[in-house]
C-alpha cells in the first residue's frame, strides 16, 4: 500500500502544478575561468596534454581542408545561388508562387502566436554567455581566415582566369578584398562581444538575461535588412536565360516577401503576448493546437494543390454523403451512449466493425463498386461505435459527442473531396511540389501520422489481450527487420499491383505510407520503454479513485511515459527527417535529387555537384540541430532525468 501515496497521482496530474513550477529551471552553475577550465579539462595530466595537442592538430587540419574546399575559387556557388528556387520548390509555377508565400506566412503566424501564448519562465541567454559567444565566434572567423589558403587560381598581376566552362574567376584583388572582409567581420564580432562584456562591468550585471525570442527576432531582422542594403547579388534563370548580377541587392521578388514574413511573425508574436497578458491565452490554446494539426493538410491539399472542384458532383454527391454519414453516425452514437443499452451496444459496434472489414475485403477482390470515401466513412462510424461506451453519460455529454462527430465528418468529407479533385497547378512532373518542399511535406505527414500509430502499437504490445499483443509485436518486428529502402520500393512499385482495378496510389502518397509505417514501428518501441517505466502503484492508485482504463491511459500513463520518452522520440524524429533523402531513390524530385542530378545537367553548370550537395548537407544539419536543441530545452523544462 506504500505505493498508493497521493503524491503519485499529483505528480502525474499537470493540474496539481502551477505553470511556473512546471517550467522552472535549476539555477545557473558558477562558471570556471577560461584558464582554469583549460587546465582542468585539457592539460590536467601529461597524457591528456598529448591527446589535446594531437587531436587539436587533427581538428585544425580538418577545418583547413573544409575551409579550402568551401571557399576555394574552384567552387561554383553560382549554381546554388541561381537555383535556390529550384532547390526548395522545384518547378512550382512562378505565376502561382504567391501560394508558397501564403504557406510560409501561415506557419509564421502560427509560430508567433504559439510563442506569444506560451507561458514560460525560461531565462534566455545571459549577457556573459552572449558576449563570450560573440568573441569566440570572431576568433573562429579569424582563425578560419588564417587557416584558409590564398587563392591559387588568380594571377598575381590582377588578371582573371577561367575554368573549363569559361566562367570568370575572381581576381587577386577581389580575393584580397574578400579576405579583408572576413577580417572585418571577425573584428566586428569580437568588438561587439567585448563591448557587451565591458558595458556590463561586474559579474552581477553580466548575469542579466536577454530573452531568446527577442534575440532571435533581432538576428532575423538583421538578416532580412541585409537583403535590402547588402549587395548579395542577383542570380536567376529568366525565360531560360542565365542572369548573374553580383554587384546589386537581391531581387524584389525575394526580399519583399521575406520582409512581409518577418513582419507577420512579429505581429503574431505581439498579438500572442497581448492575449496572454489579457488572460485569454487558455481560450486560444486548444484552437491553436488544432490549427497546427490541420496546417499540413490544408496548406498542401488546399493552398499548394489548388484543386479544381466539379461543383455539380460536389452538390449532388459529396455534400449529401457527408450529411448522410453525419446524421447516421450521430444516430448510432446516440443509441450506443445510452447507459441502459449495456452489452448490446458492444455487440452492435462489433457488427459494424465486421461490416466495415467486409467492405474492404470486397473492395480488394472487386465484388461490388463503392466509393472509397464511403468505405472510409463507414469504417470511422464503426471505430466511433467501439469507443462510444466510454462517453456514456447525461444528455449534455452525449450532445457534445455528437457535435464533435458532425465536425469530424464535415472535415473528413471536405478533405476527401479536395483530394479526389484534380490539381489546377501544372508542373513538368506528377508531384506539383518538389525540392526541399517535398522533403518537408513527407517529413510533416510522416511524423503527424506515425506518432499516434506508434503510441497505439506500444499500448497494444503492452496489452493483456493476446490478439493485440501478438499482432502489434509481429508488425513491429517485421518492419524493424526490413530496410527502409525495401519498404519504400514495395509501397511505390509493388503495392499498386495488389490494388483492385481503377484504384492507384500516387508515388508521394506511397512514400508517406511507407515512411509512416516504418517510423511507427520504431516510435512504438520508444514509447513502450516509457510505458514500462510507470510504477505499478500508479495503476493501483488510478483504480482506487475510480478511473476507467481509457482515462487512466490518457491522464496518468501516457503523460508520464511520453515525458520519459522525449530523448528517443526526438532522436527518431530527426532520423525520419534525414531519411527523407531516400526520396530521390524512388523517383521524387527532392532537394537531394535537385543537387545531384538536375543542377549538374544544366548547360551553365555542367557537372557541378559538390556545391549543391554541400548546401544540402548544411540545410539538413540546420533542421536536425534545431530539433535537437529544442528537445534539450524541453527536457530541462520538464526535468527529464532529474525527478
Amino acid at each position: 500500500m506504500a505505493e498508493m501515496r497521493p503524491v503519485d497521482i499529483a505528480a502525474a496530474s499537470p493540474a496539481s502544478q502551477t505553470a511556473e513550477e512546471a517550467v522552472s529551471l535549476p539555477p545557473e552553475q558558477p562558471s570556471t575561468p577560461p584558464r582554469e577550465w583549460i587546465r582542468q579539462n585539457l592539460f590536467s595530466t601529461p597524457f591528456n596534454s598529448a591527446l589535446t595537442v594531437v587531436f587539436g592538430l587533427l581538428v585544425l587540419l580538418t577545418a583547413r581542408g573544409l575551409l579550402n574546399f568551401t571557399f576555394s575559387e574552384e567552387r561554383e556557388w553560382d549554381a546554388v545561388r541561381t537555383n535556390l528556387r529550384l532547390l526548395f520548390t522545384h518547378a512550382y509555377p512562378e505565376e502561382q508562387y504567391v501560394r508558397i508565400w501564403v504557406c510560409v506566412g501561415t506557419i509564421a503566424v502560427l509560430a508567433g502566436l504559439s510563442v506569444g501564448l506560451a507561458a514560460t519562465t525560461a531565462r534566455g541567454v545571459s549577457v556573459k554567455r552572449l558576449s563570450s559567444g560573440l568573441m569566440a565566434l570572431g576568433a573562429v572567423v579569424a582563425l578560419g581566415v588564417v587557416l584558409r589558403e590564398p587563392s591559387a587560381l588568380s594571377n598575381a598581376d590582377g588578371s582573371v582566369r577561367r575554368n573549363d566552362s569559361g566562367v570568370i574567376r575572381e581576381s587577386f584583388a577581389e580575393a584580397m578584398v574578400d579576405r579583408w572582409g572576413w577580417w572585418l567581420a571577425a573584428a566586428l564580432l569580437a568588438t561587439a562581444g567585448a563591448a557587451l562584456w565591458f558595458r556590463f562591468g561586474d559579474e552581477r550585471r553580466r548575469s542579466t538575461f536577454v530573452p531568446s525570442v527577442e534575440l532571435f527576432m533581432g538576428v532575423t531582422a538583421i538578416v532580412v535588412l541585409s537583403a535590402w542594403v547588402y549587395p548579395w547579388g542577383h542570380y536567376a534563370f529568366t525565360d531560360g536565360e542565365f542572369i548573374a548580377e553580383p554587384g546589386r541587392t537581391v531581387a524584389m521578388s525575394t526580399k519583399l516577401p521575406w520582409t512581409v514574413m518577418w513582419l507577420l511573425l512579429a505581429v503574431a508574436l505581439a498579438a500572442g503576448r497581448r492575449l496572454r497578458q489579457a488572460g485569454a491565452g487558455s481560450n486560444f490554446t486548444l484552437a491553436l493546437n488544432l490549427c497546427w494539426l490541420a496546417c499540413p493538410f490544408v496548406l498542401y491539399w488546399v493552398v499548394l494543390r489548388d484543386p479544381d472542384l466539379d461543383w455539380d458532383r460536389v452538390l449532388s454527391v459529396d455534400i449529401p454523403l457527408g450529411v448522410l454519414f453525419a446524421a447516421g453516425g450521430a444516430a448510432v452514437l446516440w443509441l450506443l451512449t445510452d447507459q441502459r443499452i449495456g452489452e448490446l451496444g458492444r455487440i452492435i459496434a462489433a457488427l459494424l466493425l465486421g461490416l466495415a472489414a467486409f467492405n474492404w475485403v470486397a473492395a480488394f477482390w472487386g465484388w461490388y463498386p463503392m466509393l472509397q470515401k464511403v468505405r472510409l466513412s463507414f469504417l470511422l462510424v464503426a471505430l466511433a461505435a467501439l469507443l462510444a461506451h466510454n462517453f456514456a453519460g447525461d444528455r449534455s455529454k452525449r450532445l457534445r459527442l455528437l457535435t464533435v462527430w458532425a465536425v469530424v465528418m464535415a472535415v473528413f468529407h471536405y478533405m476527401a473531396t479536395l483530394m479526389n479533385s484534380p490539381s489546377s497547378v501544372e508542373t513538368p512532373t506528377e508531384a506539383f511540389v518538389g525540392g526541399f518542399g517535398v522533403t518537408l511535406v513527407v517529413a510533416a505527414f510522416t511524423l503527424l501520422l506515425s506518432f499516434p500509430l506508434g503510441v497505439m502499437l506500444a499500448l497494444a504490445r503492452t496489452s493483456k489481450l493476446p490478439i493485440f499483443r501478438v499482432m502489434s509485436t509481429s508488425f513491429i518486428e517485421v518492419i524493424r527487420g526490413v530496410p527502409l529502402i525495401t519498404v519504400l520500393i514495395f509501397f511505390t512499385i509493388i503495392l499498386n499491383l495488389f490494388l483492385p482495378d481503377g484504384m492507384e496510389i500516387s508515388v508521394l502518397a506511397s512514400a508517406v505510407l511507407g515512411y509512416t509505417l516504418f517510423s511507427a514501428a520504431y516510435l512504438a518501441e520508444n514509447v513502450r520503454g516509457g510505458l514500462q517505466s510507470i510504477r505499478r502503484g500508479q495503476f493501483e492508485a488510478s483504480d482506487a479513485v475510480g478511473l476507467t482504463a481509457l482515462q487512466r491511459t490518457i491522464f496518468i500513463v501516457l503523460p508520464q511515459s511520453l515525458r520519459v520518452s522525449i530523448p528517443p522520440l526526438v532522436g527518431q524524429a530527426i532520423a525520419t527527417f534525414k531519411e527523407t533523402s531516400l526520396l530521390a531513390v524512388i523517383g521524387l524530385f527532392d532537394v537531394l535529387r535537385m543537387a545531384n542530378n538536375v543542377i549538374p545537367a544544366q548547360t551553365e553548370f555542367l557537372g557541378v555537384k559538390r556545391e549543391g550537395l554541400l548546401f544540402v548537407c548544411g540545410v539538413y544539419w540546420i533542421f536536425a540541430y534545431s530539433m535537437s536543441k529544442r528537445s534539450q530545452r524541453l527536457e530541462k523544462q520538464l526535468g527529464v532525468g532529474e525527478r
